[in-house]
């Protein structure tokens, strides 16, 4: 009797599990669709971390329709293949930007040009300018290179001084910033990038006159271990002011090797002759192609007192300058040297700039 009484229960709660198994509707096992983020470009393969956003895919881009709220978007036809779909959205921007000076017949400044006074020229060919602007602000990054060998000993002390009294007018605090680099048979940096122009005076205090003069290597050192590497934030403007004799007897490299890391570098070079003796010589040549072939100029002041004047008119062209970017033609990204000419529309304004520049290499 009493197992009768326990199974009675037991018998209806299986007759009405019978029942509303009969009546409920079946329960779908299929995953809930989820919802998925409108995006306006090809999907990300997870192997390509570095993929090109969709703002760079250009206008000729369609744009992916945005589903409605709730809706999974339609599959895209590409989808099985994201990886060579990303790899299509890879383009490179040839775009060339530099700066240069123009003066007059009697060398001063003009600094209220426009766009439209200029034609540019990119290894033979008229290119597309797309930017263009005065520029007298930007931040400075600069090296100043003093030839410390014995050829310049009886003149030592006036050098330094009047480098100081450069630094301590154009260096200006949490804005530019400046490294000191004496050489003879080796290049010695005696105060590395600082805004300091107190640390400056006492990294030039430090330079010792004697021995041999290795100045391409002191040039190619400063270009590619000093400013190449250092870090931007934004545009820059990078120079270098070269003390020196141009006598050079030392060196591992040559002085195109040297031009060359200073146009890698996009460098312009200013060159101040320490041959005070009423002649250019052998070495004021050199000093002059380092200069010109690097957008910058070679002062020679024969006089002492006309070595302050040389440092006052390299301040003034730093802040006495345009900005060009531009888009050349035919561009190959094959690592080639490409040559820059900028033509004014006044035949009596001369441009300086640099010469060329290396194209990127894929």
């Amino acid at each position: 009797m009493k197992l009768r009484i326990l199974l009675f229960p037991l018998a209806l709660f299986c007759l009405a599990s019978s029942l509303l198994s009969q009546t409920a509707p079946p329960v779908s096992t299929a995953p809930a669709p989820q919802s998925t983020p409108a995006t306006s470009g090809a999907p990300v393969s997870s192997t390509t971390p570095n993929a090109v956003p969709p703002a760079s895919t250009g206008p000729s881009s369609p744009t992916a329709a945005t589903p409605p709220a709730g809706q999974a978007p339609p599959a895209s036809p590409d989808s099985a293949n994201s990886d060579e779909a990303v790899t299509t959205l890879r383009t490179t921007v040839n775009e060339v930007r530099l700066v240069f000076t123009v003066t007059d017949r009697h060398g001063h400044y003009i600094k209220d040009l426009k766009k439209t006074d200029f034609r540019v020229i990119d290894d033979q060919k008229p290119a597309e300018i797309r930017s263009f602007y005065a520029e007298t602000d930007l931040p400075l990054q600069v090296g100043l290179l003093v030839d410390a060998s014995n050829s310049v000993r009886d003149r030592f002390k006036f050098e330094q001084d009047a480098a100081i009294e450069f630094l301590n007018s154009i260096i200006r605090p949490r804005y530019d910033k400046a490294f000191v680099v004496g050489f003879d048979a080796t290049p010695e940096v005696t105060q590395d990038f600082t805004d300091s122009t107190e640390n400056l005076s006492a990294g030039v205090r430090m330079l010792r006159a004697g021995g041999g003069t290795a100045m391409y290597d002191a040039l190619y050192f400063a270009c590619r271990d000093k400013l190449l590497k250092q870090e931007q934030t934004g545009p820059v403007r990078r120079a270098i002011i070269l003390l020196s004799d141009g006598e050079d007897n030392l060196s591992h490299v040559t002085r195109e090797e040297a031009i060359e890391m200073a146009e890698r570098a996009e460098v312009i070079v200013y060159t101040i002759s320490t041959n005070i003796s009423g002649m250019k010589g052998k070495g004021d040549k050199v000093l002059e192609r380092i200069a010109e072939a690097t957008g910058g100029r070679a002062f020679f002041p024969f006089q002492m007192r006309e070595m302050s004047d040389a440092f006052q008119s390299i301040q003034e062209e730093l802040r006495s300058q345009y900005a060009v970017a531009y888009k050349p033609a035919n561009f190959v990204a094959d690592g080639s040297f490409r040559t820059i000419e900028i033509l004014a529309q006044d035949r009596g304004l001369k441009v300086r700039t640099r010469k060329g520049y290396y194209a990127p290499k894929q």
